[in-house]
């Protein structure tokens, strides 16, 4: 790129950063923000406060885990359960309740029986 060429990039992305700058100066909600903040400033000198003091004041215990997510919480994997049928040899792996063989053996046997049949 050409040094003149550079020049009017430069030139014409200051004059739009001017032109956001003029816009945040005539923003109400900027000018609120604006003047809350000053007046903190002055509240937190006259009490010789600082803004430490001030956050320990309104959240006494922080806490950290909220500061930082770790991200999704994550469920315990399941163990999977082995069940032997005494009266087949079958055996059923499974690490839950909703296996098709299992429930049969459960309403034909009993669910007690059918847990005893866990292999440990």
């Amino acid at each position: 790129m050409s040094r003149l060429a550079e020049f009017r990039a430069a030139e014409k992305a200051l004059q739009e950063q001017l032109a956001q700058l003029e816009n945040l100066k005539n923003d109400a909600g900027l000018q609120k923000e604006i003047e809350f903040e000053q007046k903190l400033q002055e509240l937190m000198s006259t009490h010789e406060k600082s803004l430490r003091d001030i956050i320990a004041i309104l959240d006494p215990n922080p806490s950290a885990p909220s500061a930082a997510p770790a991200g999704p919480k994550r469920r315990r994997a399941r163990v999977v359960k082995v069940y032997q049928n005494p009266h087949t040899g079958e055996l059923i792996e499974t690490k839950g309740g909703n296996h098709r063989g299992l429930k049969s053996w459960k309403e034909q046997y009993g669910v007690d029986t059918v847990d005893a049949w866990l292999r440990g």
